[in-house]
């Protein structure tokens, strides 16, 4: 009869961002277990708490599924000896199946008599099975882990207990010195020991020392809180789902409650505001109907409402130094100019390796003057840009930034408008650090998305050129995040632009005046390439496209992120058209052909094909049909000159029916190789059609 299984750890507190991730992981690894371990389950529920990681198993089969299975061992004539006795070879294999040669059978394959066995072996009790669970504990990978004690053992925290039980049965293991049980433990300060009954009664049994142990009903409860103190105040709490999960994960039992502050520090930027309630307190804050910031804030105690009025006044005591000090650096700021900042940041090191951050602002300048020309900016837009560069790190140097790090380029926009720069300018700086995440939001402004660009392929660029390249998990200066958000602009605003050709003017203007920009840049631009295109393949594997396609665009020479972005975006529109696989069939055909062609020939592929060397109408008609294709690529689309690759299909089969491209004439064979080179040189400009997986 199938059982539940229930299993907790119970731990000391653990950052609430570690919670969900590790239970997670507990979930996922347990499932594996069991399946390696041949236990049949129906679902798997997950339990978390800041003190515990749990899960229950529902409908775990009794045992394990027995296996019946035949072995084969060596043939007949090695298993008997001469004497028709088993050989040490038959005997060893038996002894390693567990059996006996009085099990063993022959079987005829292919003419040739074998050893065979029939193995049969009984699945174990569940109860057995489960006392391997220390692995699967063991197993859960954390961001940081601790050992204590005299244990080499590490972990997220110390574990305290173990509770581990198969219906109402205690399943016995250890796990260091701790021996599981039945024995949970309650709230911190609102419970006490529990003893679960069963994996049935786990969350009755815990709720009764006060601990919601469903992290979703927690949440929904929290939820269902702050939704009543809205009616009843009159307001609208901002539910931001991460900082939601995050308390959701602080508390064993919440109870939401509302603070306040005086009204006058609603004359600080309300970034400033929210920083100190979101970020530096956990508080939701709240607004009025209109959207306007209300001088108040919605807080989870973890506990129950015993005494809540003395909790909400330590909460706006805590608060309230924080914004006391948000308006002493809001007016000090005030009495800054941009200029002094900017001539500050001269003294500030970005990297020893690299040089000044007011020297980074000088090479972000002349690469985002660069992209800006590229991309066909006017005179002004281009000053704007200019202006924009040339300031756009300066708050760092503001008391705000200086306690606030979270809002850099925030307070850069605020403080830029109070000093009368243009709001393009002030937009730019602002938006120059975003994406700030992998799915961040993107730069609204072109302004904007061009300084950032160019910050962070200056940022790139500078820190490989001082061999300072991420490698395996380790990347210090984010630059795999930096350069992602580089793809994800350039794809979003569907920019032209040829990335050797850009390092290249880049690497021109910054090597001319390598003193005023304080770097001298490598010559070397693969690796950086290289490092992009890896960002790309990660880019397009988010927009559900073929493996096999994305290897096709990557593995080119093509240099221009927007190209292969509308490649792949081509070749996955036309991977279910009935012409897909014939066409690509004979384009890979064609490419692998023109490979043999560079390797025979080294020199002349690229001379022009002779007409007057064909042999046959299939050769006329294919050269005719790549010259026009040839004649035409340049003023179509990408998409247009696919299609046009693609109904060349029938003139390559008839092609290759009539014409032999290794012939014995060297000069006619030479020209037949030509031809295939240019077809794959059109084909290469789209992709590496050869990488495509045909079924």
């Amino acid at each position: 009869m199938a059982q539940n299984f229930l299993l907790e750890i119970g731990l000391e507190e653990m950052p609430a961002h570690v919670v969900s991730p590790s239970v997670a992981q507990l979930k996922d690894k347990t499932a594996a277990f069991l399946k390696d371990n041949r236990l049949d389950f129906e679902s798997i529920e997950t339990f978390s708490t800041p003190r515990r990681l749990g899960l229950r198993v529902n409908g775990l089969a009794e045992k394990q599924a027995d296996i019946e299975e035949e072995a084969k061992g060596p043939a007949k004539k090695i298993a008997l000896d001469d004497e028709g006795n088993w050989s040490k070879a038959a005997q060893g294999f038996v002894r390693g199946q567990g059996m006996t040669p009085e099990d063993i059978f022959f079987k005829e394959i292919k003419g040739v008599e074998y050893v065979h066995i029939n193995k049969f072996i009984p699945g174990k009790e569940a109860k057995e099975v489960l006392a391997e669970m220390p692995s699967v504990i063991k197993s859960i990978n954390f961001p940081v882990s601790m050992h204590w004690g005299s244990y080499d053992f590490k972990y997220i925290r110390p574990i305290h207990w173990l509770v581990a039980l198969l219906g109402e049965e205690v399943v016995p293991f250890e796990l260091l010195d701790i021996q599981t049980d039945r024995t949970s433990r309650g709230h911190r300060f609102l419970g006490q020991e529990a003893s679960i009954t069963s994996a049935d009664t786990y969350e009755e049994d815990l709720r009764a020392q006060a601990v919601i142990v469903n992290s979703q009903e927690r949440q929904d409860l929290i939820v269902a809180q702050m939704e009543a103190l809205s009616v009843e105040n009159n307001f609208k709490v901002i539910v931001d789902d991460e900082l939601l999960e995050e308390v959701t994960n602080l508390v064993e039992y919440p109870t939401a409650f509302v603070g306040n502050f005086d009204q006058k520090y609603l004359d600080i930027p309300e970034e400033v505001l929210i920083t100190s309630m979101k970020e530096h307190q956990r508080y939701f804050y709240v607004t009025n109907e209109v959207g306007q910031l209300m001088p108040h804030f919605v807080s989870v105690r973890n506990g129950n409402d015993a005494h809540i009025e003395n909790v909400i006044k330590g909460n706006e005591k805590v608060l309230l130094a924080r914004l006391e000090d948000a308006e002493f650096f809001f007016r000090d700021d005030k009495e800054l100019t941009i200029a002094e900042c900017v001539e500050k940041l001269k003294n500030v090191t970005f990297h020893e390796k690299i040089g000044s951050t007011y020297e980074k602002m000088q090479r972000t300048g002349a690469v985002a003057q660069i992209l800006g020309q590229k991309l066909g900016l006017t005179a002004d837009d281009l000053a704007l840009l200019q202006r924009a560069s040339e300031i756009y790190k300066f708050d760092l140097m503001t008391n705000m930034v200086g306690e606030f790090p979270e809002l850099q380029g925030i307070m850069g926009e605020k403080y830029a408008l109070m000093q009368g720069e243009n709001p393009a300018v002030a937009k730019a700086i602002k938006e120059h650090y975003m994406p700030t995440s992998s799915e961040g939001d993107l730069p609204e402004s072109e302004l904007g998305a061009i300084l950032a660009v160019a910050d962070k392929l200056d940022s790139v660029m500078s820190f490989f050129n001082a061999d300072m390249v991420p490698s395996g998990s380790n990347d210090p200066y984010g630059l795999r995040r930096q350069t992602y958000g580089i793809v994800r602009i350039v794809a979003d605003r569907e920019w032209d632009l040829p990335l050797i050709e850009l390092y290249r003017d880049i690497l021109e203007t910054i090597n001319k005046d390598s003193a005023k920009y304080g770097v001298t840049l490598s010559a070397d631009v693969d690796s950086i390439l290289d490092f992009i295109k890896a960002r790309m393949k990660q880019f397009l594997s988010t927009k559900e496209i073929r493996h096999d396609i994305i290897e096709a665009v990557i593995n080119t020479d093509e240099a221009n992120l927007t190209t292969m972005s509308e490649a792949a975006h081509v070749l996955k529109a036309s991977q279910s058209n009935d012409d897909f696989k014939p066409s690509i069939e004979a384009l890979t055909r064609v490419m692998n052909l023109a490979k043999k062609g560079h390797e025979l020939l080294e020199k002349g592929i690229h001379e022009e094909v002779e007409p007057k060397l064909f042999e046959n109408e299939a050769e006329k008609n294919l050269h005719t049909a790549v010259a026009e294709l040839e004649t035409k690529a340049m003023d179509r689309t990408l998409s247009e000159n696919y299609d046009a690759l693609k109904a060349l299909q029938p003139l390559i089969d008839a092609y290759f029916d009539e014409t032999m491209v290794m012939a014995e004439d060297d000069s006619v064979k030479a020209n037949r190789l030509r031809q295939l080179n240019k077809i794959a040189k059109i084909a290469k400009s789209i992709a590496s059609l050869d990488l495509l997986v045909i079924k």
